[in-house]
Order: C-alpha cells, then structure tokens, then sequence
C-alpha cells in the first residue's frame, strides 16, 4: 500500500513538473519578445516555481510560517491550478498557429507578441468570468410530488447545500452569502449532504465561521451528512462537535423520523467504505421504518440510484461532482456517474445531485454555477 501511494505522488509531482515547465517555457518566450535585455532568466525561473508550486509550499509553510502566509500562497496555488488546465488546452493551439503563421512567413516578433497577448486576454476572461460564477451562487428550484402521506403536510420546502468547502478558500464572505440567501427562503427544513469543510478543520475554527453558520435557521432544523473531504481532512469528531455547538446535527449512517411525518436518513460519505469502520448498507437503514411515510436520503456522492430506489426511498439528495466545476470536466463528470448534476426519476426514487456551493481547487468555475437548491416536496394521501 505504502509503495503504491509513494508511486502515485511521484507520477502526480512528475506530471506537475512537466506541465509546469511546458507552461513556462512559453511564457518565457513571450517576455522575452516584451522585455528583450530586461528579461532575467534566473530571477525569472525562481520566481515562476515559487507560484507554480505555491499550493504544495502552503503545506510546508503551514508548518514553520504564519497562518496568513500559508493562506496567501494556497490562494495563488489554487488559481494557478486553472492556468494549468487550460494552458494544457489553450498553449498546443498556440504552438500549431505559430507553426501556420511561421510558415506563412510572418515575422516571429510580431506572432510571438500576438499570441502571447491573445492568451492573456483568454485567461484573463475565463479568470474573471469563472470567479464571478463561483461568488454568485444561484437559487435552483424543484418541485416533485411523493405519493404518500406526511400527518396533515400538504407540503414541504427544503433548502439544501452541498460542497461548501469552508476553508482557507471559502470563507466567511461568501458563507454569509449562503445564510442570508437560504434564511430569505424561508425553509422548512435545511440539509447540507457533505463537504461542509475543505479538509482541514483549523480554518473553520480560526475564522470562527461557526458563529456565522450558526445563523442558519429552519423550523425542523439543520441536518448534514460527511463529505469525502472530511475524512480527507481526518477531523471528524471536532467537525462534528463544532457543527453541535451550532445547532448542526451531523448523521452518519442514522435516521431521524422529523415530527413523526417523515424519515431522513443520513449517510457516511462512501470514503467509509475503505475503513475499518465501514457504511451500513442503506436497507439495513430503513429496516424499521414506516415505508408508507415519505423516506428523504442525504448521501454525499451519488452513487447507487437504482439500489436507494429498490430500498424504497423517495428522495435522494447529493452533490460531491460540482458538474466537472469547469470545463471541460462535466465531460468526466458525466461518464463518473449516472446523474452528475439535476435530477432524475429513478422508478419512485427522486434523484437530485447539486452542483454544490463552494469550491475545491481552483475558486472558479465554468460551465456550472454556485448554487443553492430550492426544494418544494408536494405529499398525497
């Protein structure tokens, strides 16, 4: 085990390294064409592996600097991580213009400029517009009918948000956009189905971002599921005791029967599985439950539709994909899992899986949006 994970982390740092060196390779080209004699290849060289590296050196200087230092360079990182991405798209299409422009006996000076700023215009457009769709999280609303009875509940409205990621990224700023927007809705009951923390349980308590969740307000009350970040993070008791002192209560592989109308059913994160303290199978969860009450899951990936559906819930809530976060990953997203993003009709079971909220990597995103889900659950006797 121990040499399979050390082979994983040098063919991650080797594949790092190459794109990286690809990248500034061809920046060095365009600011030497800009800078000419001005340009200094070794301060230059320094000073590009400094950012290039900023997210893994904010590890290091965790450890020895201060807090604010190891923030700064995992923000720099975590744009970066964009940069690499499409400059693997956007930089081979550079390269295949030069060699058509070369050949069409265009001067260097004047293509190598052209293209150089061209990129930068790009970059900078899929910075701007990825940052402005990750901070201006939408209301996504749903509207499904259960054919069962909940007491004298005609109706039920849920605000649900998955994949927060408070951390060094998400902070406060854009968790007060979160409880303002969902305590405008008025809800019923609010769920949060995983990844409320980006691994690292330190933020949370740092920033004291709990005094600002703790404003979350719904009559039935606040239920969360584990993420697989919190078991990355490894800091599941403080995270479930902080989401305690706040009013949260944190499921994990357990089902509370809300006002005696209604069953939900929290799951452990599927990460469980490959510990030793394992997940229950969802039928083992609903062995003593009233089937002719609505039955509402949180399970943070979604995996397994058709076995929730067989085990007779009627609703499934998840998130975990955050539709790819920026193109063109939906496009893996999509063959991950069954439904990545939306809703489905699996036989009776209702499938929603959110785009979710917060970040990870990267703080934009394209092609998918921040969201909060709306969700209004219409009962029939």
């Amino acid at each position: 085990m121990k040499t399979r994970m050390a082979a994983s982390i040098a063919i991650f740092m080797l594949i790092v390294l190459v794109v990286n060196s690809f990248i500034g390779w061809h920046l060095q080209v365009f600011l030497v064409d800009l800078l000419g004699t001005w340009f200094q290849s070794s301060i230059y060289w320094v000073c590009f592996w400094i950012v290039a590296l900023s997210y893994l050196l904010s590890w290091l200087a965790s450890r020895i600097l201060h807090a604010n230092v190891s923030r700064a360079l995992k923000v720099i990182g975590s744009y970066w991580f964009a940069v690499m991405q499409y400059g693997i798209l956007l930089l081979p299409v550079t390269d295949l213009a030069a060699v058509i422009l070369n050949f069409a006996g265009v001067p260097s000076s004047i293509y190598i400029s052209m293209l150089g700023w061209l990129n930068i215009l790009i970059f900078g457009i899929i910075l701007v517009r990825g940052i402005y769709n990750a901070k201006s999280p939408v209301i996504r609303k749903y509207e499904i009918t259960i054919p069962k009875a909940a007491g004298d509940w005609k109706q039920l409205r849920i605000a649900v948000a998955s994949d927060i990621h408070l951390g060094s990224i998400v902070g406060n700023r854009h968790l007060r956009k979160l409880v303002d927007r969902v305590n405008a809705m008025q809800p019923d009951l609010i769920l949060l189905p995983g990844d409320v923390i980006d691994d690292d349980i330190k933020p949370f308590i740092r920033y004291n971002m709990g005094r600002v969740m703790g404003e979350l307000r719904a009559p039935l009350g606040v239920y969360a599921v584990l993420g697989n970040h919190e078991y990355i993070g490894g800091h599941i008791p403080a995270f479930v005791e902080q989401m305690k002192g706040i009013g949260i209560r944190v499921l994990m592989d357990e089902t509370v029967h809300i006002a005696e109308r209604l069953y939900l059913v929290g799951r452990k994160d599927k990460a469980a599985e490959r510990m030793a303290e394992g997940r229950k199978p969802l039928s083992s969860l609903l062995e003593d439950v009233n089937a002719e009450q609505p039955i509402i899951v949180m399970d943070h990936q979604p995996y397994h539709l058709d076995k929730a559906a067989e085990a007779g819930a009627d609703v499934m809530l998840s998130g975990h994909t955050h539709r790819g976060q920026i193109v063109p990953n939906h496009l893996i997203t999509r063959k991950l899992f069954e439904l990545d993003w939306g809703y489905l009709r699996k036989g009776n079971l209702h499938a929603i899986v959110s785009s979710g909220f917060g970040t990870w990597g990267p703080p934009i995103r394209l092609g998918s949006r921040s969201e909060i889900i709306d969700l209004t659950v219409h009962f029939t006797s």
